[in-house]
């Protein structure tokens, strides 16, 4: 349930990336507060805000090491954010949470991670269910995603092509990421329109995993351990095939501490502390 910040009411963020993809942090181990969609939405605002793709909360849990929420920067909770898994990884590392491994739950389910200093190397859900829509892979990788192979990444209109594919009825009433793709030199280059910003963003995980498996299902690549580089930075992602199904999906990549501060709502609006 959603509970509104206080006015007037102080709480403590970090700002965490992974590969150029942001998000702020919040820990809610001794606190039941939860930032409503509207709180969420300014505090992502990169003019009048801190400035994120998301926010996640970091909560106590009974059986795992911590329990993962995500929101996009639209406000809405999400099922998974590969990248933001990482970060939150790296901050509970950083606090002493957890020491080189962890197990943690999302809303897509238990993941397990391990961790190499800021590298962050995060286990994925199986994928078992590929479609073929005319010259598109679509597939469900803690997100939906819709995969793209083009010939010329670096002049491919990322915007008006991924906002056209998000927003294809096809794919409602949830909607669908975008991910655009070439392989050069054994390499992936990945670019992705993300439904919730409703922009490119410099990096997606699930995104980065959904062009993997699709190069791999495709035959473009033969290898089960793929390196990716999106606009923010390389990305690393191995899997095992049985079948149809992928399984034992990893997503490995750096994970880097930005900024902590303070926000408060004082008269509707936020205003940020940050500290060094």
């Amino acid at each position: 349930m959603l509970v509104h910040l206080h006015r007037d009411m102080k709480q403590h963020f970090f700002k965490y990336q992974g590969t150029g993809n942001d998000f702020i942090i919040i820990d809610l181990r001794e606190s039941n507060t939860i930032l409503n969609p509207e709180c969420i939405r300014q505090l992502c605002n990169r003019h009048f805000g801190i400035g994120a793709d998301g926010l996640m909360t970091l909560k106590n849990h009974k059986i795992y090491d911590f329990e993962m929420e995500y929101y996009n920067s639209d406000g809405l909770m999400a099922t998974m954010c590969g990248n933001g898994a990482r970060c939150l990884v790296a901050y509970a590392e950083n606090q002493g949470i957890i020491h080189d491994s962890c197990r943690f739950i999302a809303a897509d389910g238990v993941h397990f991670a391990n961790i190499n200093g800021n590298h962050i190397n995060i286990r994925m859900n199986d994928v078992d269910h590929i479609s073929f829509i005319e010259n598109d892979y679509f597939l469900n990788t803690g997100n939906p995603h819709v995969v793209r192979f083009v010939d010329n990444l670096q002049v491919t209109d990322i915007i008006t092509e991924g906002r056209r594919i998000r927003f294809d009825k096809q794919f409602q009433p949830e909607g669908t990421n975008a991910d655009f793709a070439e392989l050069r030199n054994d390499v992936l280059f990945v670019r992705t329109y993300e439904k919730g910003v409703e922009d490119e963003t410099l990096s997606c995980g699930t995104g980065a995993v959904a062009a993997a498996i699709c190069s791999h299902k495709s035959g473009r690549v033969a290898g089960k351990k793929i390196k990716i580089s999106t606009p923010g930075g390389n990305l690393l992602v191995s899997f095992e095939k049985t079948g149809d199904r992928y399984h034992t999906i990893y997503l490995e990549g750096p994970a880097i501490f930005v900024f902590e501060g303070d926000f408060e709502i004082i008269k509707q609006s936020i205003v940020v502390s940050p500290k060094s």
